[in-house]
């Protein structure tokens, strides 16, 4: 089942992961070993959960990747839905 209106895996990385534990964008980026600039990104919503990612953050929060994927699907989802009206689309009918 769909969520209406997901946040942003981002967002609940930095709420249920990071700041639970005090962690800096900084200190986990260097523990995932990804670039600082491309975890602030994630963080801030302006970039997306890939599968190698979602695997380093399964690791690293004792986690599954599948549930980060998952995450990123349903907020992609739901973000693309909004715009939905506007795509000119003809349905296909069985002769």
């Amino acid at each position: 089942m769909r969520m209406h209106n997901p946040p942003h895996p981002g967002e609940v990385l930095k709420e249920l992961c990071l700041e639970p534990l005090g962690i800096s964008i900084t200190d986990a980026a260097k523990a995932l070993g990804v670039a600082r600039k491309t975890l602030s990104a994630i963080v801030n919503g302006r970039s997306g959960i890939s599968p190698e990612m979602a695997i380093r953050l399964g690791k690293a929060f004792d986690t599954s990747p599948e549930s980060w994927l998952n995450q990123q699907v349903q907020y992609d989802l739901s973000e693309a839905e909004k715009s939905s009206k506007k795509l000119n689309v003809k349905k296909f009918v069985a002769a």
